[in-house]
Order: C-alpha cells, then structure tokens, then sequence
C-alpha cells in the first residue's frame, strides 16, 4: 500500500467507506425508484402527482444544493421542531437532534438518485410488452407473481443501461459527502494535501480509485445484461 507521507493507509480505508456509502445509497436508490415508478404509472391522481414532484425537484436542482437543503436544512428544521415541543412543554420534552454523517450521507444520495432511478423503471415498465402480462392472467398467475415472473425480469433488461449510467454518476457524487464532514477518501486526500502542499500526490490516487471501481461495475453490469437478455433474440 501506498504510503503517501503516512497517509496511505487512511486514505485507502476512506476507500472502503465510500464504497459502502456508494453500495447502501444505490438500495435507498433502487427502492424508492420502484415506489417512484409505481406512482408514476399509478391510475391515482394523488401518487402520479407526488412522484412527479418528486422527480422534477430533485432533477431540476443540482446535487451540491440539495446536498446542503437537505444535510443542513433537514437538521435546522427538526430541531426547530424539538424547539417547539420544549416550549409548548414547558421545558419537559429537551433534546437535540444530530446527523449522522455517514447516515445522511447515504439518505441524502439515495433520495436524489431515487428520482433519476424512477424515470428509469417507469420507461422499462412501459417497454414490457402487456401482451405477456395479459398472457399470465390468462392462466391464472396473482398479480404477485406476474410482477415476480414476468414484468421484473423484463423490466430489468431495458432498465440495465440506464441503472448502470446512474450508478456510475451516484459512485462519483459520494465524493460530495466531504462537504458535510464524512470523512471518505476525498476529505482525507484534501486534509492530507493541505498538510503536506501536494495535492498531485493525493489527488491522483483518489482518481485512480474511482476509475477502477467505475471500471469494475461496468463489467458487474456488462455480466447483468447479459444474464437479463438470455433468450432474447437478438441480443
């Protein structure tokens, strides 16, 4: 390992969180993109309109701000709350309420990716072909197992291009969690490069980092689609 002035060994074990931070907020990510695209494609007004906010807001503004909004905002607004309650209790109810980093770090990537996550899932929903759906209520299939058999799978192979684009962006954007105080590869590298004043020595191996784990999710992917596609011909 690297030694990088005595910083290697943190530096490489930043690495290790931001892969976990990376790995937990695509799951917040995928879940809340399936509820998003449900309610999308929901015949309810209601949920067809809150999923549509929802993925206009988070689209239309960049990650940084809702980063701040959220980290910043969501805290200065719960606690405003726990203001009220000790007031209206007359000092009974006292609490304090903090983040944790790594916690809102993987919440706050994981509802902005959900949105773009949505969008993907609603366009392979509607690619799969209704006559197959219509085909496994013909024999008798619950809607369980119509979802289970034949809508997933097939929403998953036209949803695989577009889950792994979103992957590869929301690995990169953990690098902004630095802003919040989460100490990842890339705080460490900016604490360590202002230590020392060579910011190359740091910087380099953070982008080197990353490229391999963009590198090895594409062939993570790569082997999806090609498990998806079986038997489709053509592909």
């Amino acid at each position: 390992m690297l030694d990088l002035h005595g910083y290697g060994p943190s530096i490489f074990g930043g690495a290790i969180l931001t892969i976990e931070l990376a790995v937990l907020s695509l799951v917040i990510a995928f879940l809340l993109g399936l509820i998003g695209a449900s309610a999308k494609l929901s015949k309810r007004r209601t949920p067809r309109y809150m999923a549509t906010a929802y993925t206009t807001v988070i689209r239309g503004v960049p990650d940084l701000v809702l980063m701040f909004l959220i980290y910043y905002g969501g805290l200065n607004g719960l606690n405003a709350v726990t203001d009220w309650l000790y007031e209206i209790s007359d000092g009974e109810i006292d609490m304090v309420i903090r983040f944790n980093e790594f916690a809102a770090g993987v919440v706050t990537i994981g509802f902005i990716y959900g949105a773009y996550m949505a969008e993907t899932f609603r366009g392979a929903f509607l690619a799969v072909d209704h006559g197959q759906i219509e085909a496994g209520k013909a024999y008798g299939m619950t809607s369980k197992q119509i979802f289970k058999r034949i809508m997933f799978p097939q929403m998953m192979r036209h949803a695989l291009p577009g889950l792994g684009n979103n992957w590869q962006v929301l690995l990169k954007t953990t690098a902004l969690v630095s802003i919040i105080g989460l100490s990842d590869m890339v705080k460490l590298a900016t604490d360590a490069a202002k230590s020392v004043g060579e910011p190359f020595l740091f910087f380099i191996p953070v982008a080197l980092v990353y490229l391999v784990l963009t590198a090895l999710s594409e062939w993570g992917f790569r082997i999806l689609r090609v498990r998806y596609s079986a038997g489709v011909v053509g592909a």
